[in-house]
């Protein structure tokens, strides 16, 4: 687990990564700044979000770097134990990413969620598909009436029966 290292391990160390995560958490806090942390009809913007994600990235980058100055040393034995990446999961998560903008004008929010839903849990070891489309299309329809609620419009509930 937890093994102090020798000073030659140290500075063998990947600093650059600390400095990467860090680097990032910058660009967001930077890019928050031109985006609005408040709006109208809610206390949070968007800005508030990209803030909010600026700021853990500073703080995780911060305490790699120290963790990595501690002596922690990165254990390559859970690497060479590791199989390599399982393809077709992978690709059925990038599928789910890529059907919103596929599908929303044309079936809606509801229809659109219960497919992304199912392809996800599909992913992640689910064999139930009429289960996890029910629970989408109940989640993706729960998010549709809670924005319609807020006064933004996601377009039709289901564009396909003409609602």
């Amino acid at each position: 687990m937890h093994k102090p290292a020798s000073i030659t391990t140290r500075l063998q160390q990947p600093w650059w990564l600390g400095v990467a995560v860090i680097l990032l958490g910058s660009v967001c806090l930077f890019a928050s700044s031109s985006l609005t942390l408040s709006a109208r009809y809610s206390a949070i913007g968007p800005g508030m979000f990209v803030a909010l994600v600026g700021v853990g990235l500073l703080l995780l980058g911060v305490l790699l770097l120290l963790q990595m100055a501690r002596g922690t040393a990165f254990d390559d034995d859970e690497r060479a134990l590791d199989p390599g990446m399982d393809k077709g999961p992978f690709f059925t998560v990038v599928a789910a990413a890529i059907v919103p903008s596929l599908t929303m004008e044309r079936l809606g929010l509801p229809i659109t969620a219960a497919i992304a839903f199912m392809l996800v849990a599909h992913a992640l070891g689910s064999r139930r598909g009429a289960l996890d489309i029910i629970v989408g299309f109940t989640l993706g329809s729960a998010c549709w009436l809670l924005f319609s609620w807020l006064g933004l419009q996601l377009g039709g509930f289901l564009p396909l029966a003409g609602v």
